[in-house]
């Protein structure tokens, strides 16, 4: 299995990730519109280079997606992050090896000074990865988004480039 930056090429296998995994997701992604994991829209999202994502496969089956979302330039230079493993894959280390490629091009190829990644506080697999990757955590925001249709509190943690100052 290897982690790559994806690109146009990937957008069907990313699409048939989120079609098989729609269910073991719901509790942890917004509502999204139904046309927002249509091949089509993947196509066009992984061209626009607004964002990066990286994505961890066995042959054609998208396991695993780390995403480098909102990026900011001028005195921010920072993104959020944030990521999904198929079902059959959690607590196999896929993420967190999958994050750190993501991290490192973040922090190497763009250039940015900071990481934010938010989580519910009963996610307990996110809190445990993000610690492991280094995040710290940074505050606590009441009904920060709104995932599955409900407005849910989200602790606030960020990773920070110790490469420049």
């Amino acid at each position: 299995m290897e982690a790559i930056l994806a690109s146009p090429d990937n957008a069907e296998a990313i699409s048939s990730f989120y079609k098989v995994n729609t269910e073991h997701l719901r509790p942890w992604e917004p509502r999204r519109n139904e046309d927002h994991h249509f091949v089509e829209a993947w196509k066009k999202r992984l061209a626009s280079k607004s964002a990066f994502y990286f994505i961890i496969a066995n042959n054609t089956e998208v396991l695993g997606i780390c995403a480098l979302t909102n990026i900011v330039r001028g005195p921010f230079q920072a993104c959020n992050i944030g990521y999904a493993v198929s079902a059959p894959y959690e607590g196999k280390g896929l993420m967190q090896a999958l994050c750190k490629q993501a991290i490192n091009y973040a922090f190497d190829d763009l250039c940015l000074n900071r990481i934010m990644a938010n989580y519910m506080p009963q996610n307990r697999r996110s809190e445990e990865l993000l610690r492991k990757l280094g995040f710290v955590k940074e505050g606590f925001a009441r009904k920060y988004l709104k995932i599955n249709g409900q407005w849910e509190d989200h602790v606030l943690t960020s990773l920070v480039n110790g490469k420049h100052r």
